[in-house]
């Protein structure tokens, strides 16, 4: 299992694998405009289903292990 995969079973255990924007401005702690605009400059993966995006889990913990190792 890679450091990913660890990092995403210990965080965000209460999040289901893929979340929509409203939950991932929950699990960042930032507004949803906030949320929006990771995904549109690309910082947080995602796919737009319909009109609405979906991001998987361990997307969000990718941005914030890249995050720790840039030392922002």
């Amino acid at each position: 299992m890679n450091k990913d995969m660890k990092a995403q079973k210990q965080m965000f255990r209460e999040f289901p694998d893929v979340v929509d924007v409203g939950s991932l401005s929950q699990m960042l702690g930032v507004s949803k405009k906030t949320a929006y605009r990771l995904i549109a400059d690309g910082s947080i993966g995602s796919v737009k289903v319909g009109r609405s995006y979906k991001i998987p889990k361990q997307f969000v913990v990718q941005y914030l292990v890249g995050i720790n190792h840039a030392g922002n």
